[in-house]
């Protein structure tokens, strides 16, 4: 008994270090977006006002979201890193997909405010209203953006991947969406600069177009989060795999009841099993123990299982020989 205690302590202590590393590294990452994104919004509000560019603007704009999103992942990650207490039993993994919904609204807002400052200067244009060119400055802040975005998203979207967390991966697309706003400010402005006259209006234009990427990439992040916070199921590829293994387990004889969700980078699975009615209740629970671990294989050690035990129906013979 004794050894068993020290097995299950030693799993507790080797999984609580494994969250930590797994927080550090993803603060880690944030805090490297946050200086990055802190240097590009101030780089690219300089160049969007000296250098005229609309689009430039609207991208300081974008860099700037970004900048708010790193401080929304980093204050998740803190709170869903906490562990379960009496009034939340099963952790606070949800406030890491609460951040990521956040980003996901955040990231609508800046597509709006980019796709109406665009509109209306694009209007401007069409009513005989003149449109001062960008500079080479502008031109040169997006070209540095792209780069600088591009290689943060590689960066962010690979940690988000190894560490399994919605939210890190949430806010390596907003990166993303920040270098797709700046080849499109890259291209407004060159165009604009090296046509001239009214091709000014190339600029405000890239930001129309580069408003509907950061929607399109808006609505995928809301949708994924705000369903996982409504206790969605696993993906139908993992919801198979879990049947099949429970489908495998020798002493299985059926199961009902499966459910399946999500809580931050946890799953969670509460299934019912049907074994035969004539087993002592230690090999029942063994049958049930053997479930759990091969669950642990596909859903992750730290996951929480719920495999409650069934017996099957007794047959009609087994009844009729029953002493009175």
């Amino acid at each position: 008994m004794s050894s068993i205690i020290k097995d299950k302590t030693q799993n507790s202590n080797s999984e609580n270090l494994q969250e930590s590393s797994r927080f550090s590294r993803a603060i880690r990452v944030t805090k490297l977006a946050m200086l990055v994104n802190i240097c590009l919004t101030f780089i690219k509000f300089t160049a969007g006002i000296l250098g005229h560019s609309s689009a430039m603007l609207a991208d300081a704009v974008h860099s700037l979201s970004d900048l708010i999103t790193d401080i929304a992942v980093i204050v998740g990650l803190r709170v869903s890193e906490k562990p379960g207490d009496s009034t939340h039993n099963y952790g606070h993994g949800k406030v890491e997909t609460l951040a990521a919904a956040f980003i996901g609204g955040m990231l609508f807002l800046v597509g709006f405010e980019i796709f109406r400052s665009g509109l209306q200067q694009v209007l401007a244009v069409i009513a005989g209203k003149p449109l001062a060119a960008p500079g080479w400055i502008a031109f040169a802040a997006a070209l540095l953006s792209v780069g600088a975005k591009e290689g943060l998203f590689r960066y962010t979207i690979k940690s988000a991947q190894a560490l399994e967390s919605e939210a890190l991966a949430a806010n390596a697309w907003h990166q993303r969406s920040d270098a797709f706003s700046s080849i499109g400010t890259l291209l407004g402005t060159g165009g604009a600069i090296l046509l001239g006259g009214r091709w000014v209006v190339l600029d405000p234009l890239a930001a129309l177009l580069l408003s509907y990427f950061i929607f399109k990439v808006a609505a995928e992040i809301f949708y994924k989060n705000i369903n996982e916070l409504l206790e969605a199921s696993l993906p139908p590829k993992t919801c198979s795999e879990i049947e099949e293994l429970i489908r495998s387990t020798q002493g299985v004889l059926g199961f009902h009841a499966l459910k399946t969700r999500k809580i931050g980078n946890i799953s969670a699975v509460d299934v019912h099993i049907v074994v035969d009615h004539r087993l002592n209740i230690v090999e029942a629970h063994q049958i049930s123990e053997n479930v759990e671990e091969k669950l642990k294989g596909v859903c992750g050690q730290n996951g929480y299982f719920s495999v409650h035990i069934d017996p099957s129906a007794t047959s009609n013979k087994e009844k009729r020989e029953k002493p009175a």
